[in-house]
Parts: C-alpha cells; sequence; structure tokens
C-alpha cells in the first residue's frame, strides 16, 4: 500500500474553474483570445504575468465566490490552463 495521498478533486468544480479561467483569462491579458486549450501553458502560450496570475486568481475568487489558498502553489500549478483548475479546486479555503 501507498502512503501517498491522492487527493480527489470535484469535477464539477473543476469544470466551473476551466470555464471561468476562459472568460476571465482575456481580461486579465486585455485581449481577445481564441479558444483557449485546456493544454495551454499559462505563461508561455498566453503570455500571463507573476502579476497577471495574482489578478488571474482574485478575478477567479470573485466570479465564482470562493477562496483559495495560494501559499503552496507552485511554478507546477501555474504551468497550464488545466493544473491551474486542479489547484484551485484542490486548494479552496473553507468560509466560515
Amino acid at each position: 500500500m501507498s502512503d501517498q495521498v491522492v487527493q480527489t478533486i470535484d469535477t464539477e468544480l473543476r469544470d466551473r474553474i476551466l470555464h471561468g479561467l476562459g472568460e476571465l483569462l482575456p481580461r486579465v491579458l486585455k485581449r481577445d483570445l481564441p479558444e483557449i486549450p485546456e493544454n495551454a501553458c499559462l505563461f508561455d502560450d498566453l503570455g500571463l504575468t507573476s502579476a497577471g496570475t495574482i489578478e488571474l486568481i482574485l478575478e477567479v475568487e470573485e466570479a465564482l465566490d470562493l477562496q483559495v489558498d495560494v501559499e503552496q502553489i507552485t511554478e507546477d500549478d501555474l504551468r497550464s490552463v488545466t493544473s491551474l483548475a486542479d489547484y484551485i479546486a484542490s486548494h479552496l479555503i473553507a468560509e466560515d
């Protein structure tokens, strides 16, 4: 048996987050984007900056009415639209 912790992700929530990212990225990047592939690299393909990353996460929190724990976010979590959606879905802060 493995000691590795497997974190399950709510697929409905993840889909909402992916949809939200697709709608919010053009606003954050201040340019129109054709359809954004889920595996698009946020920095290399889309030109997102570190400041834009913060803005994007704040926009997602507001648009989807949730809070994200960004304390543990890594470069790998920011590699693609999908990896960011997975991170957000699995690092929500419960509201009091």
